[in-house]
């Protein structure tokens, strides 16, 4: 069980980046759809949770330390090769945003130059990405506890300071952006990007064990946990909706409302969270074009941590950002692929079982 909680957490960990813990993520997938954002946090769980159990377990089963054998199992020769490119390409795009990013809050929430947020998160990234995979997984997974007890205070807040009645904030979630045009495909669409984000990670993380079944459980505690995040942010936020409109970054608000003190807690959460995205990025992607474990792999991650680093500065996120579109159909094409081998797998088992019943 404490190999499933460290996998668990190191899942929640990747996937939760700055997007995801600052609110705006959850307001324009799921808050801006009302109550009925709520079911869609309901589906988005029961995917988080099932597609990181098959990730992780097949890690496990493969043994794999980069996402490619994984990636072909379940895609297939031919397409496989794409995925495998597209994914790769976005392991290091994720990188580089997340290093800006860090820039952006040491610029606006500290009143320091964005560049001394670069440097220090590339000069984390990097010395923790050159730790062995098993130190890299209790690292990544030690924020998580304390997110969410963050964000439980927050939603406690909310719901007990809220001055609307849920019609009239209906009323005013409607008017808020949204990120999709009804509330089921916002939550499918949220699994989407961030699976194709986390499946490179999540396939290395179910390589760490030789127990198939504990890398499923880790996956599917992992999904549960970015279920329970996404529900009490997106009832937080819903309690509050009317006052946050147009806030870049709304829990980091509520977190300021209710005690300064607890605004800097966030905004440490908050870096928590892209420097442990950061990592499973740089991880995954120097884990698929250097093997873990070969003497260029630390001097690699170290040249491919300066380059991200680098480009943070000219534009590359502008470059990213006119690609990310794609994600989402990559994504998709992943959760297919994925729900097919499942299924192919589980008619396999029942025909060996027919099989050996008949003889």
């Amino acid at each position: 069980m404490r190999k499933s909680l460290q996998i668990a957490g190191a899942y929640i960990g990747i996937i939760v980046g700055a997007g995801f813990a600052s609110g705006q993520e959850i307001l324009q997938f799921f808050t801006s759809f009302g109550l009925l954002g709520i079911i869609g946090g309901v589906i988005a769980t029961f995917f988080f949770a099932f597609l990181g159990m098959q990730l992780t377990q097949l890690g496990s089963k493969l043994q794999t330390d980069s996402h490619k054998a994984v990636i072909y199992h379940i895609c297939g020769r031919y397409l496989g090769v794409v995925v495998d490119i597209i994914i790769t390409f976005f392991l290091f795009g994720v990188t580089v945003v997340m290093m800006a990013g860090s820039g952006s809050i040491f610029e606006q929430q500290f009143g320091l130059p964005a560049m001394v947020g670069n440097v220090v998160m590339a000069v984390l990234t990097i010395l923790t990405v050159c730790l062995n995979v098993q130190k890299l997984l209790s690292v990544i997974s030690w924020i998580t506890p304390y997110l969410m007890v963050l964000v439980l205070i927050i939603t406690g807040y909310s719901l007990l300071t809220m001055d609307q009645s849920f019609t009239a904030l209906e009323a005013v979630a409607k008017k808020q952006p949204a990120a999709a045009s009804n509330w089921l495909l916002g939550g499918l669409l949220y699994v989407s990007y961030n699976i194709a984000a986390g499946a490179a990670m999540l396939a290395v993380m179910g390589g760490t064990t030789k127990d198939a079944k504990v890398a499923g459980r880790g996956g599917i505690l992992g999904g549960l946990g970015l279920g329970l995040l996404i529900l009490l942010i997106n009832i937080g936020m819903f309690a509050k909706l009317d006052t946050l409109q147009g806030v870049d970054m709304p829990t980091l608000l509520l977190a300021n409302q209710l005690h300064p003190v607890l605004g800097a807690l966030m905004s440490i959460a908050l870096l928590g969270m892209i420097y442990n995205t950061a990592v499973g990025m740089l991880y995954a992607f120097a884990a698929r074009i250097v093997k873990p474990g070969n003497s260029k792999f630390k001097p690699a991650v170290v040249g491919f941590g300066i380059l991200a680093f680098a480009s943070s500065f000219i534009g590359f996120i502008k470059l990213v950002g006119t690609v990310y579109p794609v994600m989402g159909y990559l994504g998709f094409t992943i959760m297919a692929a994925i729900i097919v081998s499942w299924a192919r797998s589980r008619k396999e088992k029942a025909e060996k079982q027919e099989g050996e019943i008949a003889v």
